[in-house]
């Protein structure tokens, strides 16, 4: 029997424990929620720590630990070749752990391009014939260098594409529209959204005042960031609840916004499937002096949690240089190419050419779309020659062209 006299005395210390510092129930906060063990020592590129613990681990033990999961999230930063090489470990090595029953999510795909990603996996698409099926170009714009080896990997090993994210006609109607203003059809297309998680908020309020997002509101930016992550979660798990899916692990690849902390893909997704998870990232941490202009001058909140499982180091790298800039504005024209513009010091100026020129062939190849011009000078060299078969006027013209390194020729639309 517990006496009354005890009950007090419990009380008493309850109460001594509420005046001082040590109370565990008051407001007193230890360390960092985001690093709570931080690391005794500088981190090394190829160095993995887990960062709840902040315990070194191998490759292996990450893999190992990420395998046991039904999903893992994969933060990567879009423009590195290091952290895309991570990606290619990480499938490699979950592949291994589930033969037969790994799959691949990627940011990069929207949900209508999922026919097009299956005709890959399956063999049957040639590279440049996927590029231009899948409109990857017009989609993601990403140098295809970044993700070639990723997605020659999920061929090649017969793994699983599922394309997760929002059609761009819906993107763009919900940037400035709320939901209740879209069309009966566009919101038949809106997955289930949550706009009222406060760390969302707080980092899309921190990226927008970094970045131009041509005059967006910040309740915009947070629209079609939320539709992002919720449709991305919504495919994933319509995807592992799918008879295709139901045996299969899921490694989800998108840009480190969605996927840091947890609250962006993670939490959506567990809302509607909850599975265990783990979430890793890299972190550049050699930075050359060329690519600090990269970096966003983002203040990030101090949220409560870490923002990944697992942290590997990284160097910030340059994808090998590949293909050449001709320096025109490009345009549909029914046949062939049409030039809307001439950049100045340009190869197309060089070479003479003039906006109006029809551009019909290069060595050889017609040009039947943009798609063919940018495809073909994806495969060039700096130093190499090319023929163009041009129109100017009614008459055609042979021009060839010396494929130089050139200024003024990276403006938005220029190839």
């Amino acid at each position: 029997m517990i006496r009354f006299s005890s009950l007090l005395s419990f009380a008493a210390v309850l109460s001594l424990f509420a005046l001082t510092a040590c109370s565990p129930f008051g407001k007193q906060r230890m360390g960092d929620p985001q690093n709570p063990y931080p690391l005794q020592t500088q981190p090394k590129i190829g160095d993995i720590v887990h960062l709840p613990t902040g315990i070194p681990v191998s490759r292996e033990q990450m893999f190992a630990i990420a395998g046991d999961a039904r999903i893992v999230y994969l933060g990567e930063t879009h423009d590195n070749p290091a952290s895309h090489r991570l990606e290619v470990q990480v499938l490699e090595a979950l592949a291994d752990r589930h033969p037969g029953r790994q799959a691949l999510g990627m940011e990069m795909f929207s949900r209508d391009q999922q026919p097009v990603l299956d005709r890959w996996v399956a063999g049957l698409l040639d590279e440049k014939t996927f590029l231009r099926e899948s409109r990857w170009f017009e989609n993601w714009g990403m140098d295809f260098g970044f993700y070639r080896d990723l997605l020659d990997t999920a061929r090649k090993r017969r793994i699983p594409v599922i394309a997760l994210n929002a059609e761009r006609s819906l993107v763009a109607a919900l940037r400035s529209k709320t939901p209740d203003q879209l069309s009966a059809a566009e919101q038949a297309m809106l997955p289930e959204l949550d706009l009222t998680d406060p760390y969302h908020r707080g980092l899309a309020a921190a990226v927008l005042g970094d970045r131009s997002h041509g005059g967006m509101t910040i309740d915009g930016f947070i629209r079609v960031q939320t539709l992002w992550d919720e449709t991305m979660a919504e495919s994933a798990a319509r995807y592992l609840t799918s008879p295709a899916g139901s045996d299969k692990h899921l490694l989800v690849v998108a840009g480190g916004n969605h996927v840091q902390y947890g609250f962006g893909i993670p939490r959506r997704l567990f809302r509607r499937l909850p599975v265990s998870y783990v979430l890793i990232g890299g972190r550049e941490i050699d930075i050359p002096a060329d690519k600090q202009n990269r970096l966003m001058n983002v203040d990030i909140p101090d949220f409560p949690m870490a923002p990944y499982d697992f942290v590997v180091y990284l160097a910030y790298e340059d994808l090998p240089q590949t293909g050449v800039m001709l320096g025109v504005e490009p345009a549909p024209a029914g046949r062939g190419v049409a030039v809307k513009a001439v950049a100045p010091g340009s190869n197309a100026e060089r070479a003479g050419l003039q906006p109006g020129d029809l551009l019909l062939a290069i060595d050889g190849e017609a040009l039947v779309d943009v798609f063919d011009l940018l495809h073909a000078l994806k495969q060039k060299q700096s130093g190499s020659h090319g023929l163009l078969q041009i129109e100017r006027q009614g008459q055609t013209l042979n021009v060839e062209i010396l494929f130089q390194k050139s200024d003024g020729v990276h403006s938005p639309g220029k190839r």
